[in-house]
């Protein structure tokens, strides 16, 4: 055995993998996710894992047994309500809720269940919504529902303290953040009475940090509120509590009998993995009541009268709430979900999953940089007093450099995705892929800004710089957006825990590496161009680099956004770039823009174009005609187009006839349409768009960036170099060679020094000027190659660029360039580009 592992099992044997359960946790990985063999899956907050023996039982199920719409009258229906309330029941044991004090609603999930409650509540002006900072924004919606209705709502956050005056007994403290209200002078008009609904809502377990709440919130709030509140207008109001239980019940349980909240919300994709889009809210009966549902379907009405104002309701909870046909195929199947949790415990499942939880958590703390400096900063409240029930197996945290400043999450989850090889060459033993933990803030604003130390003005300039939800601005004013997090579930193993601390380790010593062989250099103008070190041509002159010349090998252009290009010996340039680059781009039905990185079949469409007749030639081996456009002619539908935006910048298409569409649409496999970009003007301002470009005035078709992309042949060789270099130290066998078009440049060019393109600041090619950008920031899609047909991924390029071409968290390779017209507007211009010309460059 692993010397590690028996330190692990010395420490955590008691307690880690079921040893007193039917199965040991290596019995269930070896039966029941035979799929997880060579991954390791760390997202387990995000959704957890099915069983495979669980699903084989679905299937069973299923295939054995008639269900029909539980709102009919055959056998088959009675069948479902006999399954339907068995799930009932059995949701209700798994919280030990009483059926006569507790009601089960099926709902599509956690978030359908909490806006039930949210636009059900009895709301009034006298009522007030009070929630903890750490919820999920799903649950912050149930706001916009007070506010909405003239109550109060605002976020607290809860502290523990001695009462000296109760015998030094531990008492709760609330910390109130500002009333946020929508109708001041209707609230003014009368103080609060004390016979108001008033809702709190807090997470039994804070899907950010990991932090569990302690249950007993639930009879404080509603028992000892004058006190807690005091001061409060709304402290002598009827208070009922809400939990999110999404979270924290997989693995904590939580007893109704004992911590009876009026309303609990849950979703069975994060108890057993399948089924998804099916939910639960467990309300009291007294509670349920209170709702005020105004909409009525099918299943949720005894009577109802076409031509008049008549209804009437059902009179059953669960029937009252559930809009439609339940989803009962879905709910037939949770059994056998809960029958795999009840044979392990819920106890057992919760002390494996921290025993895993506190190894990883000790061994990152112990990461530290050569110069002593903590490499992980871990996000929970040990330095905050806080009502706190322990902690679920969650880990979120940053990583820092050696001079203490961040590495952005982001960062860290490229340089994750490209550590498959890596980690297999030192860890050939396990052959490991690794499900990337979840990275951001996992829709939880209030704990994100609580942990990270985000003010209401650091939010407000991160969303003023365009940061927003799933974006990539991770580290914005020096402070970090978001985090990483790290989450085991019930089948998670030592051997998971174990791979996601050697990530870490992996990336400190990669880190190390890059921060000691290799430099960012800061030039006039606050931009970073590359050097290798040492380098002997770093401080030599740009004649000494240019010894010999450098001169353009190929042109490369683009027409359609995503396909294939071709080449030519020359070509005419435009205000927008080489002319007719980029031009066209293909769109879905539901109005997504399709790129390589959704639908990668498209580099196996062609294109070509003849100047002399003014057409585009398209081919497609999934298409047996070639495609002809011929765009000089009118051959664009009437219609004024269409708005839209990519990148941030505002754009006008104009789409082509049925017949064309239909092409294109065979081509990639989905209906989609082609359109081709106006000619009306349309400029970037950075003062409109902070952060998403870095053009000033200039106009674009539907690029990423910029107008062009330069690669030089030499950095390309330079690179091969060190991939082959990397697969010898590796012995992982032949080298991948990259070919230049790889990068899908417009320009290539040939001679001079490998990455002196990253010091020019601009550059001539014949007569015509062109200014560069910066480098071009790489992603994976340069990793996916066409081979035979077949679209190919593998780690290469990036994994070998990232060990050298990072700077501040972005991989470059290659230059994006302006090019500089002499007026503004767009026109036709006499300029061309031509194989061969001599370039001549102005360095920094």
């Amino acid at each position: 055995m692993d010397p590690n592992k028996e330190e692990f099992l010395k420490e955590f044997g008691a307690d880690y993998g079921y040893p007193n359960g039917p199965k040991t946790i290596d019995e269930i990985r070896a039966t029941e996710f035979k799929r997880l063999n060579g991954l390791v899956y760390l997202d387990h907050a995000g959704a957890t894992l099915y069983s495979e023996l669980q699903m084989e039982a679905v299937f069973k199920d299923l295939a054995t047994n008639v269900y029909g719409n539980p709102h009919s009258q055959s056998d088959s229906s009675y069948a479902t309500c006999d399954i339907v309330r068995e799930a009932r029941q059995q949701v209700l044991d798994y919280f030990n809720a009483s059926p006569k004090e507790y009601k089960c609603i099926f709902t599509s999930g956690a978030t359908a269940a909490l806006k039930l409650v949210g636009e059900a509540f009895p709301w009034s002006d006298q009522s007030c919504f009070m929630y903890t900072m750490e919820n999920h924004n799903s649950v912050l919606g149930i706001r916009e529902y007070a506010l909405s209705q003239g109550s109060a709502a605002f976020a607290i956050d809860i502290e523990e303290s001695l009462d000296h005056s109760r015998g030094n007994l531990m008492s709760v403290k609330v910390s109130q953040h500002q009333i946020q209200r929508r109708n001041e002078a209707r609230f003014f008009e009368k103080e609060p009475t004390g016979g108001a609904y008033n809702l709190f809502a807090f997470p039994s377990e804070c899907n950010f940090s990991g932090l569990r709440f302690s249950l007993d919130l639930v009879k404080i709030i509603k028992e000892d509120s004058d006190r807690i509140l005091e001061g409060s207008p709304f402290c002598s109001g009827r208070w009922m509590v809400l939990i999110d239980a999404a979270k924290g019940c997989a693995t904590q349980t939580l007893d109704l009998s004992k911590h009876p909240a009026d309303f609990v919300v849950i979703s069975f994709y994060k108890l057993f993995g399948y089924p998804t889009g099916l939910g639960a809210l467990i309300a009291r009966n007294d509670a349920a009541k209170l709702l005020k549902k105004t909409y009525f379907s099918g299943g949720t009405v005894a009577a109802s009268i076409a031509d008049t104002d008549f209804i009437k309701r059902r009179q059953e909870i669960e029937e009252l709430f559930e809009d439609g046909t339940t989803s009962f195929l879905s709910i037939a199947s949770i059994r056998h979900g809960f029958k795999m949790l009840n044979s392990l415990t819920m106890p057992s499942i919760s002390r494996h999953t921290t025993s895993l939880t506190t190894y990883v958590r000790k061994m990152l703390l112990a990461l530290k940089h050569e110069n002593g400096a903590s490499v992980c900063t871990l996000y929970r409240s040990d330095n905050v007093k806080v009502v706190c029930h322990g902690w679920g197996p969650i880990i979120s945290f940053n990583l820092r450099r050696p001079d203490n400043s961040w590495f952005g999450y982001r960062e860290v989850e490229k340089l994750a995705s490209l550590s498959q090889i890596q980690l297999r060459v030192r860890n050939i033993e396990w052959e490991r892929t690794l499900g990337f933990p979840q990275t951001g803030c996992f829709c939880n604003p209030g704990a994100c800004a609580k942990y990270l130390g985000l003010s209401h003005s650091d939010l407000l300039s991160n969303i003023e710089a365009g940061h927003v939800c799933w974006d990539d601005y991770d580290v914005v004013n020096g402070k970090p957006a978001g985090a990483v997090r790290v989450s085991f579930g019930y089948m998670s193993t030592y051997e998971d825990a174990k791979m996601a601390y050697l990530l870490w380790m992996w990336l400190l010593k990669f880190i190390d590496f890059v921060r000691t062989s290799f430099v960012s250099l800061p030039n006039q103008i606050g931009r970073y161009h590359l050097r290798e070190r040492p380098s002997s041509f770093l401080n030599e002159g740009p004649r000494k680099l240019l010894a010999g010349g450098v001169f353009l090998k190929s042109i490369t252009i683009y027409p359609i956004k995503s396909c294939a290009g071709f080449s030519a010996a020359s070509w005419p340039l435009s205000s927008t770039g080489l002319q007719y680059d980029r031009e066209w781009l293909l769109k879905s039905l539901t109005g997504d823009i399709l790129t390589q990185k959704k639908v990668p079949e498209m580099c196996l469409i062609s294109t070509s174009i003849d100047l002399h007749q003014g057409i585009l030639f398209v081919e497609s081996p999934r298409c047996k005609e070639r495609l002809q456009i011929n765009f000089k002619s009118n051959t664009c539908n009437g219609s004024t187009g269409e708005d839209f935006h990519i990148h941030g910048q505002r754009y006008e298409g104009r789409s082509y006839n049925n017949e064309v569409n239909i092409w294109f649409s065979q081509a990639v496999g989905q209906p989609c349409c082609l359109l081709r970009c106006s000619m009306s003007n349309y400029y970037l301002n950075n003062s409109r768009c902070v952060g998403m470009r870095r053009d000033v005035q200039s106009r674009l078709n539907f690029v990423n960036e910029a107008q062009f992309l330069l690669i030089s042949k030499e950095s390309v060789s330079d690179l091969n170099d060190r991939i082959s270099s990397n697969m010898k130290n590796s012995a992982l066998g032949v080298a991948v060679q990259v070919n230049p078009m790889r990068f899908r440049p417009n320009l290539v060019i040939s001679g001079g020094e490998p990455y002196a393109e990253d010091g020019w600041r601009t550059l001539k090619i014949g007569d015509n000027c062109f200014t560069s950008q910066g480098g071009c920031n790489r992603c994976q899609m340069i990793n996916l190659v066409n081979e035979g047909g077949q679209m190919q991924k593998s780690n290469e390029p990036l994994a070998t660029l990232a060990s050298y071409r990072r700077v501040k968290g972005k991989i470059l390779f290659g230059i994006l360039l302006r090019y500089e017209t002499a007026d503004e507007v767009e026109q036709e211009t006499n300029s061309w580009l031509q194989v061969g010309q001599e370039i001549h460059p102005n360095s920094f």
